[in-house]
């Protein structure tokens, strides 16, 4: 009894690992991929745990094409989304390349075979843009209870510096503060926290963090830092950060030229408006934090863009571009 069980199971792992509709696997080849585990049986055996599989919820299939055999008929993801997945993870520069190795390794084995072997071709790692943190697993882990248990974290922050007789220099910095939450943004994944010192919030990046400890310190209040009043709400804190600057949350309006109507509402929503001032432009309002990476991002679109609100913003760019022309001059 206790074999039988084990050769259905060999039997689901061998559909789950070669099987595909494209691809199904003969009874003569499960036959065989048994025998090498040294189990030896029948062709009818083979039809009785295809039908033990089917009655516990495990729908295999039998081809009735070129290509005779089973395949498991539904898997827990499609192709096209391990492919989103794993180009998520080749994109994402604070996972190392060793763990991006890993990682696509394992969501790879989660699709048939043939199914990876397709999929491998399409796959592109820039490992120039990855990160050499290897503790970005563990950093997560720790800002994960340190969440949940509402308690502060010490960690080491590393930034570069200018480089040293060809060397790369790093300053290190260490860093208590109260973690609110992480976010994925701009291929990068940043802890929003406060310093105690501080009365706002601020970003930092995880690939840069080491070293960290959680703290049997409760963590500041949220709403002692910042106007989250009812709890931090990072999706909206996020969708005013440019770059993930900080800054003081505000009104601000764009004249825009007409061809900026699907960036714009890109970066801030369908929900947004969108008023007609003439033929060639619109404007908009909307609410985000004041800060240089706003001005950057800004600054990027030239004359297609122009801020009528807030006067603060607007002098703001003028000593950006002032600067900007001094330097060429």
């Amino acid at each position: 009894m206790q074999s039988s069980k084990v050769k259905t199971l060999l039997i689901y792992n061998f559909l789950k690992k070669y099987s595909d509709a494209d691809n199904p696997v003969s009874t003569t080849q499960l036959i065989e991929l048994l025998s090498e585990h040294g189990i030896t049986c029948e062709r009818k055996s083979i039809y009785s745990d295809i039908k033990a599989l089917n009655n516990i919820n495990v729908p295999v299939l039998s081809s009735s094409g070129a290509k005779k055999g089973f395949y498991l008929k539904e898997r827990a993801f499609e192709p096209a989304e391990i492919k989103l997945l794993i180009d998520a993870v080749n994109s994402a520069g604070f996972i190392t390349p060793k763990k991006t190795a890993d990682l696509t390794e394992k969501l790879k084995n989660l699709l048939s075979v043939n199914q990876a072997n397709e999929l491998t071709s399409q796959v592109y790692c820039e490992v120039a843009n990855k990160c050499n943190n290897e503790e970005i697993y563990h950093t997560i882990n720790m800002l994960d209870v340190a969440i949940k248990n509402c308690e502060k974290v010490k960690f080491q922050y590393r930034t570069r510096k200018i480089d040293k007789e060809k060397k790369k220099s790093y300053t290190v910095k260490t860093f208590v503060v109260s973690p609110y939450g992480l976010v994925w943004k701009n291929d990068n994944y940043y802890l929003i926290c406060n310093k105690e010192s501080h009365d706002n919030l601020m970003s930092m990046r995880l690939d840069r963090i080491r070293n960290i400890i959680v703290l049997q310190i409760p963590s500041r209040p949220v709403w002692e830092c910042c106007d989250y009043k009812d709890g931090f709400d990072i999706a909206d804190y996020t969708s005013k950060m440019f770059n993930m600057f900080g800054g003081d949350v505000m009104p601000v309006t764009f004249v825009c030229n007409l061809d900026l109507r699907e960036q714009i509402l890109d970066r801030f929503g369908e929900k947004i408006k969108l008023d007609g001032v003439d033929v060639n432009h619109f404007r908009t309002t909307v609410d985000v934090a004041v800060s240089d990476g706003l001005v950057s991002w800004i600054m990027q679109f030239g004359d297609q863009i122009k801020v009528e609100e807030p006067r603060r913003l607007v002098d703001l760019i003028k000593e950006k571009t002032e600067k900007i022309a001094n330097l060429y001059s």
